[in-house]
């Protein structure tokens, strides 16, 4: 079976990748997510899923999405974490709590 989310990256999407993985300032999993990125472009080494998560110590899936966050979202989203739409949990105190709290404690 073939890959369902085939990476084509542009000329100026592998100079930017490769500034990412040749500074080595950035996020080390930004830096992974650029060198997976740069091993499964289809006009570069066009690696396997496995071999790709094997040469990194990435997982298969951690692969296959951001392939497939690449193809359907774009570069900066293949690279970035996915931000959550509420956090994981939620606030104990909301505005009018917070506000009785400080005044207890301050006087």
């Amino acid at each position: 079976m073939g890959k369902k989310y085939v990476v084509g990256l542009t000329a100026e999407e592998r100079v930017q990748l490769d500034g990412i993985v040749s500074k080595g300032k950035a996020a080390a999993r930004k830096i992974i997510h650029a060198q997976i990125l740069l091993k499964v472009d289809r006009a570069g080494p066009n690696w396997t899923d496995e071999r790709t998560a094997e040469a990194f110590g990435a997982h298969t899936s951690t692969v296959r999405k951001v392939r497939e966050r690449f193809v359907n979202e774009g570069l900066e989203s293949a690279l970035h974490r996915k931000k959550r739409v509420r956090p994981h949990v939620e606030p104990i105190l909301d505005g009018a709590k917070e506000a009785r709290l400080l005044a207890i404690a301050c006087g």
